[in-house]
């Protein structure tokens, strides 16, 4: 069964099309209630550490390429990833949710490209 991995920041619209929705933040998204935002999971676990987060948002343009390589290593060292992804393998399609306003430059896209 091909998968496919998509991504949304928090504050864009549920769509049919979806599938299975994880929120993959550490923090709740700003401005979003519980009532309002939707997800089937939210897992803290396989978001980046709070110190490599606060380290990155010092300044992420310069931080970017580090942040990717430390990011996956967390990813690689913990049990979170083989979690993770054994609730989203079976999942013909998988949308995973953030909260940056950096659509290019947020921790889902390094996710996604290791899974």
């Amino acid at each position: 069964m091909a998968q496919t991995i998509s991504l949304k920041r928090a504050y864009d619209p549920m769509d049919a099309g979806d599938g299975f929705r994880v929120y993959v933040d550490r923090l709740w998204p700003r401005g979003l209630s519980h009532e309002t935002f939707h997800y089937d999971l939210w897992d803290k676990d396989i978001a980046p550490s709070a110190e490599l987060r606060e380290w990155f948002h010092h300044n992420p343009d310069a931080n970017w390429d580090e942040f990717e390589q430390r990011y996956k290593k967390e990813l690689i060292n913990s049990p979170a990833l083989t979690a993770f992804k054994a609730i989203v393998d079976n999942k013909p399609k998988v949308t995973l949710l953030y909260s940056s306003h950096d659509t290019i430059h947020n921790n889902a896209q390094v996710l996604r490209d290791l899974l």
